[in-house]
């Protein structure tokens, strides 16, 4: 199995070439197709770079600045995508961003994960208690977007309607809940969360062996070269989307998304391949729980500073597909025992909302 793990970790690290290609296209301003093309490809494996130096970083500086570590840049690809869009005043890919990661990371890192991990093995059991208060958090997640939006469609067309106040006001409390999760992760229940699940993190990503100085010179020169590659997407962004037909909503939450994820994707699946699934529901949960309740606050509280205040309005459509996600994952996760049948569920919800989303004028 390590020989594999090595192997998709070289796989991935190929891409890396994607890097200087980009930088080429985009000083010949070559067409912006071509542009996004590869800079999406480059971001996978400089955004799993980012993943191993923070993963050695933080088993080094104890699971206090770990915590903090993983909160800033668990989704650091993802965060960075979006301020550099934010920025350009895409809000509305950013959103869509944001719901596509949360419905990403729970139907298609989770679904994939239980079907590689249940055609190897019949039944894989994971702890109840932990993936229960996954859940929990993923529903305050789904209400923190469903607000905002029931509250523009009543009070639409009066003045004043507030809705960029309750925006901000719920961006607080959702980051609030984010801190007091770690507390309860990290330090009053981590038992739940710890054991040889952590053992296994580690091999899966490879940062056995790497020293505090190669990690924090890796993790430095990742993310700049992330933000270099995610302007080069962001600037292609509006012509790609037109050249391929496609909308800036669909863009945002399926290509956008899964460009970001693709590194923590392939942990999640590889770990689920060696029955850890606790450790697999972590990753692909973990990740959109730090999606809904850090990144998409952070990005509130940032377009203040760039004079194009975000609200979390988000479409009916977008909002209908985050609570359907969290409620067939709840469904899942109540009875700590998962099978491949169950992973094929959670893809079929995917392309189906992923369909959807194509077609949505």
């Amino acid at each position: 199995m390590k020989t594999k793990l090595l192997s998709a970790e070289n796989a991935l690290n190929l891409l890396l070439i994607f890097v200087p290609i980009s930088i080429v296209l985009e000083l010949m301003h070559a067409n912006p197709v071509w542009i996004f093309a590869s800079s999406a490809i480059s971001i996978i494996p400089l955004a799993g770079l980012m993943g191993k130096a923070t993963e050695h970083l933080a088993e080094q500086l104890g699971e206090g600045v770990g915590g903090l570590l993983n909160a800033t840049f668990g989704n650091a690809a993802e965060m960075i995508i979006a301020l550099l869009a934010l920025r350009a005043g895409l809000h509305e890919v950013v959103k869509a961003s944001i719901t596509g990661s949360i419905i990403g990371n729970i139907l298609l890192v989770l679904g994939l994960s239980l079907l590689v991990g249940g055609l190897k093995f019949p039944a894989q059991q994971f702890n109840r208690v932990a993936a229960g208060m996954g859940s929990t958090l993923l529903m305050l997640s789904a209400i923190g977007l469903v607000v905002p939006a029931i509250f523009h469609y009543i009070v639409q067309g009066r003045t004043p309607a507030h809705e960029q106040e309750l925006s901000l006001e719920i961006s607080l409390v959702l980051f609030a809940s984010y801190i007091l999760s770690l507390l309860f992760t990290l330090r009053t229940h981590k038992h739940l969360y710890v054991g040889e699940a952590d053992k296994e993190h580690d091999e899966a990503l490879g940062v056995a062996g790497w020293s505090k100085k190669k990690s924090l010179g890796m993790l430095l020169g990742s993310t700049a070269l992330v933000a270099l590659m995610s302007e080069f997407l962001v600037g292609a962004i509006e012509h790609t989307s037109s050249a391929l037909g496609m909308t800036d909503v669909f863009v945002g939450v399926i290509l956008v998304a899964i460009i970001g994820n693709a590194a923590e994707h392939s942990t999640a699946v590889l770990v689920a391949m060696k029955n850890k699934m606790d450790l697999s529901i972590n990753i692909a949960v973990g990740s959109s729980i730090q999606i809904a309740l850090f990144v998409a606050p952070v990005l509130v509280f940032v377009s203040y500073a760039f004079g194009k205040p975000m609200d979390l309005i988000f479409t009916t459509f977008e909002v209908v597909s985050v609570v359907l996600a969290v409620f067939v994952v709840n469904l899942i996760a109540s009875d700590g025992e998962s099978n491949w049948m169950e992973g094929v569920q959670l893809l079929a919800v995917y392309i189906i909302i992923g369909m959807a989303f194509y077609f949505l004028p």
